[in-house]
């Protein structure tokens, strides 16, 4: 049983490049001029290949099995996770279809277009579809084109700053007040040691 796993193992290392789509990297790179890797899909950052966590080699007998599920996933709608893809890879897997996903490896630009424009799997306010163009990750809220992140943020949080800045204000106007207070006070009193 051991030897077949390690046959099997070494077989997927051999035909991972097949299963890898680094076009789509290569597109939102090119699109968003940001560095982008293979951890916007994959589990791991160096992408499918290897012996590391997230990688083909690294593998128990269950997730090669659920892996096998996950590449028989030709059409879209089939909940399948696979363990070498984060959610916003199984995302994709589960949208599109494994024939889709091969057939859009020749046009990547359309990828953006193919998938679900209210998916937000981070909580960002920013779709995850947007943040693939901009080269943000889509699993990372605090990783997002700044000026969307600022609005998002701005929105959620528009009752939090009033407060401060009316506290703020508050407080700057109780202090100056305090002071015209105490001026006030150490007038008279000097006037009165005048006299």
């Amino acid at each position: 049983m051991r030897l077949f796993v390690i046959v099997i193992s070494a077989t997927l290392i051999q035909v991972t490049p097949v299963f890898a789509h680094p076009e789509f990297q290569r597109y939102s790179k090119g699109v968003s001029g940001r560095s982008v890797n293979c951890a916007m899909c994959h589990r791991h950052s160096d992408g499918p290949e290897g012996l590391k966590p997230g990688q083909i080699g690294s593998l128990n007998q269950d997730e090669l099995n659920a892996l096998g599920l996950a590449r028989q996933a030709l059409k879209p709608g089939a909940g399948v996770q696979s363990p070498i893809l984060n959610e916003f890879g199984n995302s994709i897997l589960n949208q599109l279809g494994k024939e889709k996903i091969s057939e859009l490896q020749q046009r990547p630009e359309l990828l953006a277009g193919a998938l679900s424009k209210t998916n937000d799997l981070d909580g960002d306010g920013i779709p995850d579809v947007e943040e693939f163009k901009d080269g943000t990750h889509p699993l990372n809220s605090l990783d997002g084109h700044p000026w969307k992140l600022f609005k998002n943020n701005l929105g959620k949080n528009w009752f939090d700053i009033l407060m401060i800045i009316l506290a703020t204000g508050s407080g700057l106007y109780g202090l100056q007040n305090m002071l015209l207070w105490l001026s006030l006070k150490a007038g008279k009193e000097e006037g009165h040691r005048v006299r």
